[in-house]
């Protein structure tokens, strides 16, 4: 047996998505997974990440990583497993921003892997995206490397993840991977959704607002115009481009309205056409840039509990079967947590744990900084979990 527990916060900011794998050869088991929700001041506090002072920054990292560490505690304790027996923690990290293309390239993630070793006692790897950057890569996306490795060997699928930012994956026996983020996931979608609910909900549970509203096709294609879809992979992106100045451009700035119940209100239709976009740039980019015939859709992330987002996927991709990620034994948020379960395992066997091909990175690399523990060392008790002022 050998156990990685996988540590993921998302673009959408609502939290702390964890998994404990068991990797065995050619055998992938999730013994667990949790999310570890964010207070709302901690998520708003993400979401104006860029604008902090740096010592607020510092203070963030710290934070996050008491964060970190508590959920790798808290799905340890639900799965009676001692921390003993796990060989790394793989911890993605928060990403504050992504500049791939900037003139000096850059990225960075908060949630400090000292803090989530010192709290767990056990390894961990973290900062997988630096290295890949440092190569000419963009950094992203990391995880067909895991894709590649457990559904790599079949036919020609695409595995779609829709988090804050929607990623795909090709993969097949005979086909050399291909991967990009495809624009933006549950973003906009929750954007929309704290603006219309001024901030009471966070998210469009199981899509049902955007069925009630309206879709308009003109915005449509004003959000199909944005430069990043025309840009051929490799290629990432992240909250620093889809954000709600977009939707500002795209819809004007007086589409709010409280009025939730009982009617079509303007907002709500800003919403279905913002669901339907997510879907359809995700059926254009296939058709744009996978170089194959795909015969199955795999979809993972938040986004595969939208129900009206994955109905207008499976429509714009018919004939094509799109099915959750849940009918291969994954539960849909753990997916991206046990890629970097995976990734971490990978880096303490000293195994090459990216696709150069996918991120423009000159060559293959081994991905992420380790942070070791003393053996058998005791893990200290969470620290006091404070707030930024």
């Amino acid at each position: 047996m050998a156990l990685a527990l996988g540590l993921m916060s998302g673009t959408s900011c609502d939290g702390i998505s964890s998994a404990l794998v068991d990797f065995r050869p050619r055998v992938m088991r999730v013994v667990g997974c949790r999310t570890v929700a964010y207070p709302e001041p901690l998520a708003q506090l993400l979401r104006r990440s860029r604008t902090l002072t740096v010592p607020h920054a510092a203070q963030l990292n710290i934070l996050l990583g008491e964060w970190f560490a508590q959920a790798a505690l808290r799905l340890l304790r639900s799965t009676r497993t001692p921390a003993r027996r796990v060989a790394v923690i793989g911890s993605h990290g928060h990403t504050v921003y992504h500049g791939p293309r900037d003139p000096i390239p850059c990225t960075l993630q908060l949630g400090e892997p000292a803090v989530i070793a010192e709290r767990t006692g056990i390894p961990v790897v973290a900062d997988f995206r630096m290295r890949d950057l440092a190569a000419g890569g963009e950094g992203a996306p990391l995880v067909p490397c895991f894709d590649q490795a457990w559904f790599g060997h079949g036919m020609p699928r695409a595995l779609q993840n829709i988090g804050g930012i929607a990623n795909v994956t090709l993969v097949g026996r005979t086909l050399s991977p291909v991967a990009f983020d495809t624009g933006p996931g549950n973003c906009l979608i929750d954007a929309v959704v704290r603006r219309i609910t001024r901030g009471a909900q966070s998210y469009d549970r199981h899509g049902a607002m955007a069925q009630r509203g309206r879709i308009d096709q003109d915005a449509i294609r004003r959000l199909w115009a944005h430069p990043y879809f025309r840009r051929a992979p490799p290629k990432s992106t992240g909250p620093e481009v889809f954000h709600e100045s977009l939707l500002n451009a795209v819809f004007g700035r007086r589409w709010t309205s409280p009025a939730l119940t009982g009617g079509t209100s303007r907002g709500i239709d800003v919403l279905a056409t913002v669901t339907y976009f997510t879907a359809y740039h995700i059926a254009e980019s296939y058709r744009r840039f996978l170089p194959a015939t795909i015969r199955e859709v795999i979809v993972s992330g938040g986004g595969a509990f939208n129900r009206t987002l994955m109905t207008h996927l499976a429509r714009l991709l018919r004939p094509v079967p799109v099915h959750s990620i849940a009918r291969y034994g994954l539960p849909p948020q753990a997916k991206e947590p046990a890629a970097f379960a995976y990734l971490a395992w990978q880096a303490i066997r000293g195994r090459i744990n990216h696709l150069p091909g996918t991120t423009g990175a000159s060559g293959a690399r081994l991905l992420g900084t380790l942070t070791p523990v003393l053996p058998h060392s005791a893990a200290r008790p969470l620290g006091h979990l404070v707030t930024l002022g």
